[in-house]
């Protein structure tokens, strides 16, 4: 490791264009919001540039601190590194100062080392290749992955030379008349439900999802309620099956094509969010939202839960990660989560609603 990797900051502090890679989705982006903050704030002239997969990209939009959030189109199985490298070109006319990849995976530190940036840091989380230090002058030792994930990104520019503050999100929420219309129509106090994540390992039953929404309506009379999902046939499916079943008119589901902006308005006029592990999750904590969350305790798993007083982990242990048969794989559902009972649910949620 380079002795002088602390005065990074020093050395740059007059960048005039900054890129940060993270082709993380939303998730990600969204723990990636405070480091961006203090960018911004050591580095007050310049221009501030991400770089993420396209629901991310979304988000950091969302970020007044982010001048522009650039759009690197991530699929399931993941394309070669090479695959856009016209976003590498458009990147490279850029011209940026200094290039900063949060993440040592392969991919990332390619395309940091492609930036055609000066200076080129990477944080020293992935594998070890040999060409590593040919391609990146500048490695951030590996922090601690025991930190909330925001945690460790604001870690990385503290190894740098930065002075990291409080954490900060600030998003901007849309405020266009159809969706101030719609936060009406949904009425207070809300209740956010989001049924999916991005894999059935990480979903609660649906059947839970019907009691525990039918207790709440029937233990509050004057709670509305509102699932949404994304717009894939899994969670299409999910948000209509759980609807039908509940049968309520207190319970709305959000339209389809809402952009982020506008399901973060909603979102940020709820009372109380609950779902799986998942970026929706990260989003209404950032908006300053009372979370409820679902967990399966998976490797890892503890650098998700939001740390602060306005949420509720509900976890169960998992024994396909403890070293026993895949059977949640086998079956295309988690079934420690089915074991968390659906009055664990309904109490933590009571106790947010006061």
């Amino acid at each position: 490791m380079p002795a002088d990797v602390a005065t990074l900051y020093q050395r740059t502090r007059s960048a005039g264009k900054i890129l940060v890679v993270d082709l993380g989705f939303l998730g990600d982006s969204v723990h990636l919001v405070p480091a961006c903050w203090e960018l911004r704030r050591h580095y007050p002239t310049a221009e501030i540039h991400t770089l993420s997969a396209v629901v991310g990209s979304e988000v950091l939009r969302l970020a007044p601190c982010v001048d522009r959030a650039w759009e690197y189109p991530l699929t399931k199985p993941s394309p070669p590194w090479w695959k856009h490298l016209d976003i590498l070109r458009q990147l490279r006319r850029e011209r940026f100062d200094v290039a900063l990849s949060v993440s040592g995976a392969d991919r990332p530190v390619m395309v940091t080392a492609l930036s055609g940036a000066r200076h080129r840091w990477v944080h020293n989380s992935g594998r070890s290749h040999f060409y590593n230090r040919w391609i990146i002058p500048e490695w951030i030792p590996r922090q601690p992955d025991t930190l909330p994930v925001f945690e460790q990104r604001l870690r990385i520019l503290a190894a740098a030379g930065l002075t990291p503050g409080v954490p900060r999100w600030d998003l901007r929420v849309s405020q266009d008349d159809a969706t101030r219309s719609l936060v009406a129509e949904l009425g207070e106090p809300l209740i956010h439900l989001s049924l999916s994540s991005n894999t059935e390992l990480n979903d609660w039953p649906v059947d839970h999802y019907v009691r525990l929404a039918t207790s709440l309506l029937a233990g509050n009379p004057r709670v509305n309620m509102v699932v949404s999902g994304g717009g894939n046939p899994r969670d299409q499916e999910r948000c209509a099956a759980f609807v039908a079943a509940v049968a309520n008119p207190r319970l709305r589901r959000l339209p389809a094509g809402l952009n982020l902006g506008q399901l973060a308005a909603v979102l940020k006029s709820s009372r109380v969010h609950f779902g799986p592990d998942s970026g929706i999750l990260h989003l209404a904590t950032a908006l300053g939202v009372p979370t409820v969350a679902t967990f399966r305790q998976r490797p890892g798993w503890t650098q998700w839960i939001p740390p602060m007083p306005t949420h509720r982990t509900l976890s169960a242990a998992c024994a396909c990660c403890t070293g026993g048969p895949p059977v949640c794989s086998a079956a295309g559902q988690a079934s420690c989560l089915a074991a968390i009972p659906v009055e664990a649910a309904l109490s933590a949620i009571t106790d947010l609603l006061g």
